[in-house]
């Protein structure tokens, strides 16, 4: 088997323990956009200190497992305004759909939320659309 599948199963299945254990301790989805737009808009300031303790997991362990087996190559292209636009964009999709791959990906579908395997239906058709369009009609990709 390739280490990258090795690679993607295992991030995959820590992905899936987390949110349980998230849900599990707190009664709450574990989704990242309405962990950290908590923090941005204050609505979440009374549980300031675990969703700082999750963010900072989700910068930290990339950056261990980095440097325990060396830095991956992402194929993420070298334009900066490609990537900001793009990360803006994910911003106004998460808050569009309420909710993010995590919150209603991992979270949703495994809850067999229909809202949740509405919207990831909906965000992975954009997705698809927006990578199609900046690559084979943009040439931005």
């Amino acid at each position: 088997m390739p280490p990258e599948w090795i690679f993607g199963l295992l991030g995959g299945v820590m992905i899936g323990a987390a949110a349980a254990v998230y849900l599990l301790v707190n009664g709450r989805v574990m989704g990242a956009s309405g962990i950290l737009g908590g923090l941005v808009d204050r609505s979440g300031w009374p549980t300031g200190a675990e969703r700082l303790s999750f963010l900072a997991g989700l910068v930290a362990v990339p950056a261990v497992l980095a440097a325990l087996f060396g830095p991956v190559d992402t194929h993420i292209t070298g334009n900066a305004a490609v990537i900001v636009v793009a990360g803006l964009l994910v911003g106004v999709g998460t808050r569009l759909a309420n909710g993010c791959t995590s919150g209603h990906g991992v979270c949703g579908i495994s809850r067999f939320s229909l809202r949740g395997m509405v919207a990831t239906v909906f965000y992975l058709l954009a997705g698809g659309i927006a990578m199609a369009t900046a690559r084979h009609v943009l040439g931005i990709i």
